[in-house]
């Protein structure tokens, strides 16, 4: 029988001690299905534009419809982990489980990697939403005052975070629902098709990372199995119910925003600069800027924004609280607050380190290192999957992954196939990225011996 490493969140603690804070189990499963779609929501607001210039508009269907393959073969597997290891670590508790503590170390830092660059990401695009109606201040003020009360939020406790997420959630839904109902009629197949490879076919891998910000997050479901009330039912029902929801979304959002008049209008503004925001863009095509209805979609659209904010900052507070109580980060980070029971000192790294990269001005590279951080996070919980479905046959799996092994396989065969493309697409942000694991891993190596 194999022996296991102690499970993550279950850090050992000093003889005599009471039992430390844990979280509440407070989340059924519409709040499950809120948080998963809310986690991703605001990659059908932004980020996705920016792939177009190098893919054009078939080359962004077909990198979204490769994605969208590999997340609904991903997501069947990690839900039946998710629900048979129902951790706050996610894919540092699996991983560490069935590939040993380092692996588990290095999937851990690829996680944080996503959680903690998310944020800043869709701080910016807070920030340039807002300023259609504050042109005279920095968006870059706007987005660091959304972070600073975004994490506020979190504090204060997760009953109310998660009702605030299933309701900001639910408008956003019915934004994108709005958006699409008053762009498909103006749908110009000849606009579509504009200028459909750019670059040709290998503009098709520039592309990939941005067609993965339609659904990156999703996973995140996983992080909350501690708050879940019954999270071996009610997870694989989020993941499933979150990846159809976002998949019919991403869709109809790409085709009715590019479809009004082509790819360049959700790209660049009148004046030929590149901004990030697609929709107003497109809606400006269809009605003036001045228009009751322009004002209206824009504002309820930044509750899409609103809600994948705090939803992923929701999700980094947990995952770096698990590795803290795994002592992979320093202790203090592993505790909650004592009234509160949510992980403020964890909050408040994920504040300092977005804080720095919401400043650097880089969202496209921002993005682009949180899906590095996703992909390899992917594939390690893919491996996982893999691993203990051999050693651990047994384990009580109350919901089980279709199409074992073969799926599973093709998920991780994708999974390789899009990190190749992101490293070769952005070689410097991969160096990047390989520098935050390469030195996390040996600062971990080096604390463990003292």
């Amino acid at each position: 029988m194999a022996v296991h490493p102690p499970e993550a969140g279950a850090a050992a603690k000093p003889p005599g001690a009471g039992p430390e804070p844990g979280l509440h189990r407070t989340l059924g499963p519409w709040t499950i299905w809120g948080l998963g779609v809310g986690y991703v929501i605001s990659g059908e607001y932004f980020g996705w534009n920016l792939g177009l210039p190098s893919a054009g508009s078939v080359g962004m269907v077909v990198a979204t419809l490769v994605v969208t393959l590999f997340y609904a073969l991903f997501v069947s597997s990690y839900a039946e982990i998710a629900a048979a290891l129902p951790r706050a670590g996610g894919a540092f508790v699996y991983a560490e489980r069935a590939l040993g503590r380092d692996l588990g170390a290095v999937a851990g830092l690829a996680q944080l990697a996503e959680f903690v660059f998310a944020p800043p990401a869709i701080a910016a695009a807070i920030g340039a939403y807002f300023a259609l109606f504050l042109p005279g201040v920095d968006p870059t003020l706007i987005a660091t005052g959304a972070f600073v009360v975004f994490v506020g939020l979190n504090m204060w406790g997760v009953k109310q975070s998660a009702i605030f997420e299933l309701v900001v959630t639910a408008l956003a839904v019915g934004e994108l629902l709005l958006f699409c109902g008053v762009a498909l009629p103006h749908f110009d197949g000849a606009a579509f098709l504009r200028e459909p490879l750019p670059m040709g076919w290998a503009g098709v891998l520039p592309a990939i990372p941005f067609a993965i910000w339609f659904y990156l997050g999703i996973e995140g479901v996983a992080n909350i199995a501690e708050e879940a009330r019954d999270p071996q039912r009610d997870l694989a029902r989020g993941f499933g119910w979150s990846m159809l929801t976002l998949g019919v979304l991403a869709l109809l959002v790409l085709f009715a925003a590019v479809g009004v008049d082509g790819w360049r209008a959700v790209v660049y503004d009148a004046d030929g600069v590149a901004v990030d925001r697609p929709l107003p863009l497109a809606l400006g095509r269809i009605v003036s800027p001045d228009h009751p209805l322009f004002h209206l979609l824009v504002t309820v659209g930044l509750f899409g924004l609103f809600a994948s904010f705090h939803g992923i900052l929701l999700v980094a507070g947990r995952a770096t609280m698990a590795l803290g109580q795994s002592g992979l980060l320093p202790r203090v980070l592993g505790r909650s607050h004592a009234t509160r029971q949510t992980p403020v000192s964890a909050l408040l790294v994920v504040l300092a380190i977005g804080l720095v990269a919401l400043w650097s001005g880089k969202t496209g590279d921002i993005i682009t290192l949180a899906v590095l951080g996703a992909l390899t996070m992917y594939g390690l919980s893919l491996v996982s999957f893999l691993q203990l479905r051999w050693r651990e046959p047994d384990l009580h799996r109350p919901y089980r992954a279709p199409g074992h092994p073969v799926l599973p396989s093709i998920g991780l065969l994708l999974c390789v196939l899009c990190l190749a493309a992101v490293v070769y697409s952005a070689p410097w942000v991969a160096a990047l990225f390989a520098l935050w694991l390469g030195g996390g891993w040996a600062t971990l190596r080096v604390l463990r011996r003292l």
